[in-house]
């Protein structure tokens, strides 16, 4: 019989309670310590985190502020739709992802199923448009133009359509007055995604859900102006979502109306002119392709010569901007990005570019200038210049013997540029350019009057143009050096040759670049806004300003005026001396040059006008067209791809748009009531005490209210002789 201890525990017994002791002890501080940092040590935190758990927020949109033209004349404002929303939350709790609920909209709506469903989708890498690339979480529209009796089908079976709503909604209108569609002036809007939102959420303008944002043109430069600030109301809601009160609210703070300096009366005629001139050049003959000009795209500008303010800018082809209000159709969408409709969501004002032809000119002969050429020396005009076995001719042969810089501007004469280029290319040293740095006089002009870089227009998206200097050339070698020397032959098609060529020495300034450089050929690119910039300038007194569309931010309520000033972006290089030359040898152009075939009967005693016709040759197409203008108030330029020359495709037109601003009569006298803005509009239109911008009446524009055919006179000859001059 064993022996048990007096205690009744044996010492391992013993051992096992102290153990269990610590661990119970040990579970208690645990605890405690864990409370004390919940309550104590981070206890307002997750205070605040259970609060925000039991707050609903509901958010008014703000109203989008309006775009109105110069006289306050609504370009883009708002309106009110029934707008029918489809939630996708709630559609994909259901067994069919939704598929019969938009199949029954569809049918009240009187779509296409598939095509409501493709709306709703979201956008990625890998999905077509249309899709949805806003929030999934925010109501996705189906469609802004519901009917009364469909919103209340909608409404009354609620039961059918879960997930579903119908509601009026301010959206977005582009008012085209007078027929003015500015569209790629005036952009769209898109819903705003999750990477904007998250981008923006620091910052002093960020993103709701809700918010639709400019995607293209002011819409999107003046985003943060025109949006505004939504509204918020936070509620408090128990664990079953039932409101038990509302916590607070943020009113919501419409945005501001941003003026232009665009006027819509003026708009719609260069929109019309542009058109017009474009499906006049389709019927001419074309003798060097053998068919009628293609006349594919162009644009026009008409801007203020002393401030920069952009009064029109169009760009063909075009398209209505109401199409992405609501949510854009595939069709549509097809439509604005296919090569068949030639892209018309381009701006080609700001992004069109192409070489200048014989535009470039006025920067060449300021270059010679600045070489040291005299302004009255004899240059010779001959038919053609010869270089090696290369010749190159001047246009249609001419020979005006020896000339002066202003006279070779005034009748375009190529063959004095091609002669002072070489010169200065031979001075430089060539090829192979002497110790230090080539002068390089007819490049640096370019850059010196703004080319190769941004305008810095207050539109996205503008592109730089193209020097192709020697360092251009260096570079551009250096991308392309494989390419061409893998397709290059020596005795092969022209393009095969042209690829050897390069291969062999593409990243050095030949001869023959420098001379087709001096009259606007070659690599050269240029924008319209470019141009327009720098014609500008010439007109008053060589000053280059910054264009600019925006004239004045007002709030909504109209307390705040914040006025868009003009900005000087840089002075020609050019004296005083050479731009009265100029200035008087591009007068010339309209009354005996290039252009006087199109100007007969001008009243050019009372409204100066000066001009600079270029006929751009293109490989592989039809010549572009160009025509640079300027009067004291504005400038005005067109460009037509492929149409022919700038006198003959623009020629009229342009006229036309000067007769109307001036009030210019077919008798060439002036009259001044029928003028639709003799000179600039310089005050801001008349804000009210409400905040709301008076706004004058204006009709759809009518071409033959304000067109002012071109005088005929007996002196045919004249047209006959510069009729396919540059």
């Amino acid at each position: 019989m064993t022996n048990i201890p007096a205690t009744g525990r044996t010492p391992r017994v013993q051992i096992r309670l102290i153990v269990i002791q610590i661990l119970v002890f040990s579970l208690l501080l645990t605890l405690g310590g864990r409370l004390w940092y919940l309550q104590v040590r981070n206890g307002q935190e997750y205070t605040d985190e259970a609060k925000n758990n039991h707050v609903q927020q509901v958010v008014q949109p703000a109203v989008r502020g309006a775009i109105l033209d110069a006289r306050g004349v609504p370009l883009a404002d708002n309106e009110t739709r029934l707008v029918v929303t489809a939630s996708r939350t709630e559609l994909l709790k259901m067994k069919d992802d939704g598929k019969a609920v938009l199949t029954r909209l569809a049918g009240v709506l009187k779509l296409k199923p598939q095509d409501v469903i493709e709306k709703i989708r979201l956008c990625d890498a890998k999905t077509p448009k249309p899709c949805w690339n806003g929030s999934p979480y925010q109501p996705i529209p189906v469609t802004d133009e519901a009917t009364t009796q469909q919103a209340l089908q909608i409404r009354e079976r609620s039961e059918d359509f879960p997930g579903i709503s119908a509601d009026p909604t301010a959206v977005r209108r582009y008012t085209s007055p007078g027929k003015a569609n500015t569209s790629q002036v005036l952009g769209y809007l898109s819903p705003v995604t999750d990477g904007e939102i998250n981008k923006a959420k620091d910052t002093a303008s960020p993103y709701l859900r809700s918010d639709q944002v400019g995607r293209s043109g002011l819409e999107r430069t003046y985003d943060k102006e025109l949006r505004g600030q939504a509204g918020v109301t936070r509620y408090e809601v128990d664990n079953l979502g039932r409101v038990i009160g509302e916590a607070d609210s943020d009113k919501a703070k419409a945005g501001s109306n941003v003026v232009t300096s665009i006027d819509a009366r003026v708009q719609a005629l260069t929109e019309y002119e542009l058109d017009f001139a474009m499906k006049e050049a389709r019927k001419q003959y074309d003798k060097l392709t053998g068919m009628n000009y293609k006349a594919d795209s162009g644009a026009a500008i008409v801007m203020e010569a002393k401030t920069g303010r952009i009064v029109a800018m169009a760009s063909a082809p075009t398209y209505d901007p109401n199409a992405w209000v609501g949510g854009i159709s595939a069709k549509d969408y097809a439509n604005l990005t296919s090569k068949n409709s030639n892209y018309p969501l381009l701006n080609r004002a700001i992004q069109g570019q192409s070489a200048p032809g014989s535009t470039f000119k006025v920067v060449s002969t300021a270059a010679a200038v600045e070489a040291g050429y005299e302004w009255d020396g004899g240059y010779p005009c001959t038919s053609s210049y010869s270089v090696g076995n290369q010749v190159f001719k001047n246009f249609e042969g001419e020979n005006f013997g020896p000339i002066s810089l202003g006279r070779a501007l005034e009748v375009s004469c190529d063959t004095v540029f091609y002669g002072l280029a070489d010169g200065q290319w031979k001075k430089d040293g060539g090829i192979n350019p002497k110790k230090g740095q080539p002068k390089d006089y007819f490049y640096k002009a370019a850059h010196q009057f703004g080319l190769g870089k941004e305008t810095g227009i207050d539109l996205p998206n503008e592109v730089t143009g193209r020097v192709p200097d020697r360092q251009w050339k260096q570079r551009f070698w250096k991308a392309n050096k494989d390419i061409w020397c893998q397709q290059g032959k020596k005795n092969g098609t022209y393009v095969e040759q042209i690829a050897y060529e390069n291969c062999l020495e593409g990243n050095q300034l030949r001869e023959g670049d420098s001379i087709n450089y001096s009259i606007g050929q070659g690599d050269t690119l240029v924008t319209p806004v470019q141009e327009a910039m720098i014609y500008g300038a010439l007109a008053n007194g060589g000053t280059e300003y910054v264009p600019t569309i925006g004239k004045a931010i007002v709030s909504a309520d109209g307390k705040s005026v914040q006025e868009i000033k003009p900005q000087v972006k840089a002075k020609l290089p050019v004296s005083k001396a050479t731009l009265k030359g100029m200035d008087k040898a591009l007068a010339g152009v309209v009354t005996s040059g290039t252009a006087a075939w199109k100007f007969q009967g001008w009243p050019q005693d009372k409204i100066e006008l000066h001009a600079k016709t270029g006929t751009a040759e293109v490989y592989g197409k039809q010549t572009t067209s160009w025509l640079a203008t300027y009067s004291k108030d504005y400038t005005v330029i067109m460009t037509i791809s492929q149409a022919g020359t700038g006198s003959g495709a623009s020629g009229e037109a342009i006229r036309n748009i000067y007769s109307s601003l001036y009030g210019v009569q077919s008798d060439g006298s002036v009259n001044n009531k029928k003028a639709l803005l003799p000179t600039p509009q310089k005050s801001l239109p008349k804000i009210a005490t409400d905040g709301s911008i008076d706004s004058p009446k204006i009709t759809d524009y009518d071409p033959n209210s304000q067109k002012v055919p071109l005088k005929k006179t007996g002196d045919q000859q004249l047209a006959v002789r510069v009729g396919r001059r540059d």
